[in-house]
């Protein structure tokens, strides 16, 4: 019989800044070859999981362990970071932690060098994995000059580049677009194959990692295993929304249709489930896409032009409107200008040329903390925005530095943090929190000055399906009731699908359509272009020949889209 690779009996561990143990009486194994998906909301254990795997812990964070913890039939604790390291590769959620080069290039050579490989030897590796991640032309810039989908694809290269046959990813799609997370996805695929390789994937996106043929799901709860099983027997089970997960879209739609998920085999796959006999019942389920009756203009941007160099030109006349009170998604590849378009809006960058008018006024005379007044902008790396030391006095701090009367910062702050599940954490220091803990805490220093527009840059990355329902179950009241522009930069297509009313969709600077996300996400020629990927209702409707895809994406649209 076959040995685990990865052998955990038993294993319980507290912090020692922690009063109680994260981790409680866990026990699984992982087999050579296995490709296996470790899933949970916020809290539930996994990164700690993670860290026992890879040696962080005890080697970086101290904490009381006791159980048997094996790999390749060793104790975990016995070894060193670089014996553990020779064994698994671990790309972390936070690209930016991981970083020790000065250039992309030094940074995917790091292993190399360190194993004192032939210098020829490493160029020709670092070439190899640079072109296959699309990294060919940036090899000489810093990593901190890359977007977040080019920092983790160099995280994830830097890692691959080696020859270990465990890897471990914390999720690895959270800054990537659908289309080069599915990418991605088929790399390490193809590697698990090549080499043999045993993979273990920590991962929110649970739809596009099941793309990807896992052979496994361990579901985790309070720091405990609730589940350890095929795909297929976990989503009949039920058992992911149950724990703050989402299913894919295909079974949300299925279970709308009042069709017995339990009952279908190969459930976790929308090319092999069988659901012909459903056909009609999943057809009945079409809503029309209603279009947006559009009033008055928020925001206008006219004929903005804007380039970094002449090697890197980004917007040439980008012209287009954004609505008082809309909820608009803004979609398309990495690199192609979304984050720049943020930044034009919110005074970082300039333009050359062109306008930009808020309520009809300019906004090109206005410093950035004017701007701030009106224009709220969370970043998509919340270690970017991150002044204090505590969660509270980071909410707070927008608020004291307009000199808002003591007892109202109190209020103010104490009720974002509440809506944003930090209130407990308050006092704590930022730097215990998780990347989406994180997240969630920068969301919340921009909510709580309530500001006019709100623009959100991949709001859900590194979120659960509680913690993004209850934020956009938030972002729905303010607009509601305050009629908050809301703008939000997104490779999420459950965010789009669910949330968003109006979707641009830019290329290469180009403004190639506006859209319903419905009707984009049922557009497979705009899919390809916007690096997305059409949705698995889209999939199912095309199995079952049935026209008009768009409508069953609305059917699973829970926002009003008059505005």
């Amino acid at each position: 019989m076959v040995a685990p690779l990865i052998d955990f009996q038993h294993v319980t561990f507290k912090y020692h800044a922690q009063a109680e143990a994260t981790l409680h009486d866990i026990s699984f194994q992982i087999y050579p070859g296995e490709k296996v998906l470790i899933a949970g909301a916020s809290g539930s254990g996994k990164t700690t999981l993670l860290r026992l795997l890879n040696g962080l812990i005890p080697q970086a964070y101290a904490g009381d362990i006791t159980g048997k913890l094996e790999l390749n039939g060793k104790n975990i604790i016995d070894q060193t970071l670089f014996d553990l390291s020779l064994q698994a590769g671990t790309v972390l959620q936070d690209s930016d932690a991981q970083f020790v080069g000065l250039t992309v290039a030094e940074d995917v050579a790091f292993a190399l060098e360190n194993d004192h490989q032939p210098v020829d030897k490493i160029k020709s590796k670092v070439a190899k994995w640079a072109s296959r991640f699309g990294l060919g032309e940036r090899l000489d810039l810093a990593p901190q000059m890359l977007s977040g989908g080019q920092k983790q694809r160099t995280a994830m290269a830097g890692v691959l580049v080696d020859d270990g046959k465990l890897l471990l990813f914390d999720e690895p799609l959270a800054s990537l677009d659908p289309a080069a997370g599915n990418v991605a996805m088929t790399m390490i695929n193809r590697l698990q194959v090549e080499r043999d390789l045993t993979v273990v994937i920590i991962e929110h996106r649970i739809e596009e990692v099941l793309r990807a043929d896992v052979d496994r799901i361990i579901v985790m709860a309070d720091g405990k295993i609730v589940a350890n099983d095929t795909p297929t027997t976990i989503i009949q089970s039920g058992i992911l929304p149950e724990n703050g997960l989402d299913e894919p879209l295909f079974v949300q739609l299925l279970r709308k249709a009042n069709v017995d998920v339990a009952t279908l085999a190969n459930v976790a796959d929308v090319n092999s489930v069988d659901v012909q006999a459903y056909k009609q019942v999943i057809e009945d389920l079409k809503t029309p896409v209603i279009k947006q009756v559009k009033k008055n203009k928020k925001l206008v941007i006219k004929d903005l032009v804007f380039n970094y160099d002449d090697k890197h030109p980004i917007f040439n006349g980008l012209s287009t409107a954004i609505y008082q009170g809309e909820i608009l998604g803004i979609v398309g590849k990495n690199g192609s200008g979304k984050t720049t378009l943020s930044h034009l809006l919110t005074g970082f960058l300039t333009p050359e040329s062109g306008d930009i008018l808020l309520d009809g006024q300019s906004l090109l005379s206005q410093s950035i903390k004017e701007r701030a007044d009106n224009i709220g902008y969370v970043l998509q790396n919340p270690n970017h925005m991150i002044t204090k030391s505590t969660v509270y006095d980071e909410v707070a701090s927008g608020l004291v530095l307009r000199e808002v009367d003591a007892q109202e910062i109190e209020t103010r702050t104490r009720k974002v943090l509440k809506l944003v599940d930090l209130d407990s954490m308050r006092h704590w220091p930022i730097s215990a929190l998780s990347f989406g803990q994180k997240k969630r805490l920068t969301i919340a220093a921009v909510l709580v000055l309530d500001p006019q527009v709100l623009i959100l840059d991949e709001p859900t990355a590194g979120q659960d399906a509680t913690h993004t329902s209850e934020l956009l179950n938030f972002l729905k009241e303010i607009n509601k009731t305050a009629n908050t522009t809301i703008i939000i930069i997104t490779h999420d297509m459950h965010l789009l699908a669910n949330f968003v009313s109006r979707a641009l969709v830019i290329v290469d600077g180009t403004l190639l359509a506006d859209t319903t996300p419905s009707e984009l996400l049922a557009n497979a020629t705009l899919v390809e272009a916007a690096s997305l990927r059409t949705t698995s209702i889209y999939q199912l409707a095309s199995r079952l020949n049935i026209d008009q895809p768009e409508m069953l994406n609305a059917a699973i649209v829970h926002h009003s889209t008059t505005i």
